[in-house]
């Protein structure tokens, strides 16, 4: 793996985006997480410079990303890949069987563990540990259990301070894929960029249509590039849109 991703032409790409850890610094807690004016604006002029071939992949709900970048309405995909909506504005949601009695479980555990903070998105359940990491193996054991008893209808996924039930068979990678069967991604150079375990899946599937991946921060990857933090992707995506722009002026 090579530090410091070479600036891409925003206009032959189709653009894929994690957001926290990668657009914006991972916070204490989910709802101490703001996008600021510049962050906005950048994704804008990406959007724009892409011709709209930009996508959020996150973890967080459709709703919350779009509280967040209001006045943007960009194609996104939700806890993972288990709600999408495509550039048309369709909007395609997994239907989630059985993950209200895993999260009364889990509630009742959580709540008799102070530090602990448990988000239920719908067809997800996310506990994190971030404030009581000496809980992370037994929380961890604790829903792996839970997931042994859905038949493999659920997974679990570690990430940064945090444990999360999905379910199976849908993940960052196969909403990427997805969108690059639809315009305007189809077509393009799929990048992807991100900072955590979450992302390996989307890596693979960039790398297998013959797009590339930018690692962001520690820790082993399969993407080909590194950058070392929010600051360093910032300043890489304005790269690109400034290499878009000339790559049009040269015809």
């Amino acid at each position: 793996m090579r530090t410091g991703a070479p600036a891409i032409g925003a206009a032959r790409a189709a653009w894929f985006l994690d957001f926290d850890g990668t657009l914006v610094e991972i916070a204490r807690t989910p709802g101490e997480v703001r996008v600021d004016t510049e962050v906005l604006d950048m994704v804008r002029e990406l959007e724009r410079a892409s011709g709209g071939a930009v996508a959020l992949i996150s973890g967080r709900r459709i709703e919350d990303i779009d509280r967040l970048f209001a006045p943007l309405h960009l194609p996104v995909a939700g806890q993972h890949g288990a709600e999408r909506r495509g550039a048309s504005g369709r909007l395609h949601r997994y239907p989630a069987r059985g993950i209200g009695a895993m999260r009364a479980t889990l509630r009742a555990w959580v709540e008799s563990r102070p530090g602990l903070l448990l988000e239920y998105k719908g067809s997800t359940l996310a506990v994190h540990y971030r404030q009581v990491p000496e809980l992370a193996a037994p929380l961890g054991a604790f829903m792996r259990e839970l997931v042994a008893r859905t038949n493999g209808r659920y997974c679990l996924q570690g990430g940064k301070k945090v444990f999360e039930i999905r379910p199976a068979g849908l993940d960052k990678g196969a909403a990427v894929l997805e969108f690059m069967r639809e315009p305007p991604f189809v077509g393009r150079m799929p990048v992807f960029v991100g900072d955590d375990i979450t992302d390996e899946s989307a890596f693979a599937a960039v790398l297998g249509l013959g797009g590339t991946a930018v690692k962001v921060g520690d820790g082993d990857s399969i993407a080909p590039w590194r950058l070392q933090g929010v600051a360093d992707v910032h300043a890489w995506i304005r790269a690109s849109i400034a290499a878009g722009s000339a790559e049009a002026e040269a015809g």
